[in-house]
């Protein structure tokens, strides 16, 4: 865990589990939030201004990240201005694209513009990284979130990727790139050494987080027992074994 202090990466929780969020927001690693409707709905929330209220109330000192989910670049800076007054450390999700592959350019742009701290999301290549980049204002602060994961997913190595996207995104000096779908702690320390500012980690993956820098002979022994224990309780037998487990 000390060496998780030591890291120049920002950790946020992605979730939308309101109890699991209050549990992690205690956790000072933990230094702000994301969520999205496709994990809003599958946490079995309906009412969604409702939660986003709720939440911000109950952690009104670290930032959460709230998903526009209009598909009409009007209604997207409609909604993002709703979120935006939501509360002071409300900041709006816009996608790169809409449904329709229409980059949401003329949105990033109006919005950093009017000073609104936005997340520009589900982002995947250095081409959109460098079209988002432009869009942005100098003074105004925002996080591109590249779906590093969600890269790997398909075979390419995200490391290369991402340690090009901190480079183009140097040019907006109050912007923030974050590692979006980490799948293992290790994407935290691949975060970390090309640069990234924030990554994102689900809740299930935080909660390894008391492995790391475990001894990996006592990790191996505690496997082996685990292996040996469920054996046992099963029943298990091998025909012909004189040491059979029954």
């Amino acid at each position: 865990m000390e060496s998780l202090s030591r890291l120049g990466v920002k950790i946020f929780a992605d979730g939308a589990d309101f109890d699991s969020i209050l549990a992690l927001y205690k956790n000072p690693l933990i230094k702000g939030f994301t969520t999205n409707p496709s994990l809003m709905r599958k946490a079995g929330i309906d009412d969604y201004e409702g939660f986003a209220r709720r939440l911000l109330a109950a952690v009104p000192d670290r930032p959460i990240s709230f998903e526009v989910f209009a598909d009409e670049p009007n209604d997207m800076v409609r909604q993002a201005e709703i979120i935006a007054s939501w509360g002071k450390n409300a900041n709006v999700k816009i996608p790169v694209t809409n449904t329709q592959r229409e980059f949401t350019g003329r949105v990033i742009e109006g919005l950093s513009a009017a000073g609104i701290m936005i997340n520009v999301t589900a982002v995947m290549t250095l081409a959109q990284v460098r079209r988002i980049t432009a869009c942005l204002a100098m003074d105004t602060p925002a996080i591109v979130s590249v779906f590093a994961g969600r890269v790997a997913d398909t075979g390419i190595d995200p490391v290369p990727l991402m340690r090009e996207a901190v480079q183009i995104l140097a040019e907006r000096p109050h912007a923030q790139l974050l590692w979006a779908s980490s799948r293992e702690l290790l994407n935290i320390f691949q975060a970390d050494q090309v640069g990234c500012h924030i990554i994102t980690v689900t809740h299930d993956v935080l909660a390894k987080l008391g492995l790391v820098g475990k001894d990996l002979n006592q990790y191996s022994l505690e496997t082996v027992e685990g292996f040996y224990r469920d054996a046992q309780a099963a029943g298990y037998s091998i025909a012909g074994d004189p040491r059979s487990l029954r």
